[in-house]
């Protein structure tokens, strides 16, 4: 699933290009993509609207819409948007194309239809529940070091399955959570209460620093994850731990295991991360 970094990519390559378009048509060719409002809705509410800017909250991007409505598009595992001329050939799994007005269009793609599009006011966006209950993200003034030894103290959960809970800290993934605590050189079962003060504040510049060499890579691609011109990211050639089992640590050269750790597959070095 596309991370922050990834999401973030996409924004700053899409907000240029569709800030002030006016979106003259909609093609709906899976509908059960469009999880609110209805199609016959979707299409009566957005036709004749125009992007005003396009945000993203962690892994959810929000397309302003001019009378106070929003857009919003969750990629999911292999959801995908493209920029493309009107007359440009179509990727195989296009399921929604926004027309614009200049004859470009917006497209989304999804090979395994798990991507989500909404269409809310302004004032009904709480109803996206992931997106209400989201906690701060890195690289922001509400995710202080403060606020992170806060959501550590005397918490018994592994600290793996804490990074990864959105409503604590949006827009960590398993990748960059794996990244992290490689980072930081702190194993991904550790009990996050247990963490000292000098470990809390190692994993806490860890966080933002993976996650902002992620986005100056422009992501991280395995198997589906291209940015908005269609381009995979390079971030993959940086990766410290994940994905690497059995190659050599960066740091000290012990091969990398892999374990289920909170449900999800974890990369780890056992000399760096005790």
């Amino acid at each position: 699933m596309p991370e922050l970094p990834e999401v973030e990519t996409i924004r700053r390559q899409l907000a240029p290009k569709v800030a002030g378009r006016e979106i003259a048509a909609v093609e709906i060719g899976l509908p059960r993509l469009l999880k609110y409002p209805d199609p016959a809705c979707f299409l009566r509410e957005i036709i004749g609207k125009r992007i005003e800017k396009l945000e993203r909250r962690g892994k959810y991007l929000l397309f302003r819409l001019t009378g106070d409505m929003t857009m919003i598009i969750h990629l999911r595992m292999t959801g995908r948007l493209f920029y493309r001329a009107a007359d440009t050939v179509r990727d195989a799994h296009t399921h929604v194309v926004f027309v614009f007005d200049n004859g470009f269009e917006l497209r989304f793609a999804d090979m395994r239809t798990l991507g989500t599009l909404c269409l809310l006011a302004d004032t009904e966006l709480g109803k996206i529940k992931g997106l209400h209950e989201m906690g701060p993200e890195p690289l922001t003034a509400a995710f202080d070091l403060k606020y992170f030894q806060q959501l550590l103290a005397n918490k018994k959960t592994k600290i793996k399955g804490l990074l990864l809970d959105q409503r604590r800290i949006g827009g960590l993934g398993n990748i960059y959570v794996d990244e992290s605590l490689h980072l930081a050189g702190i194993h991904p079962e550790r009990p996050a209460g247990s963490l000292s003060p000098d470990e809390i504040s190692n994993l806490h510049q860890a966080i933002n620093t993976v996650i902002r060499e992620g986005i100056e890579h422009g992501g991280t691609t395995f198997r589906d994850y291209v940015d908005g011109e269609g381009k995979a990211g390079t971030h993959q050639h940086h990766l410290r731990v994940y994905g690497r089992k059995q190659e050599p640590c960066v740091t000290c050269g012990t091969a990398i295991e892999r374990k289920e750790v909170a449900g999800r597959g974890s990369y780890y070095c056992p000399c760096c991360q005790k």
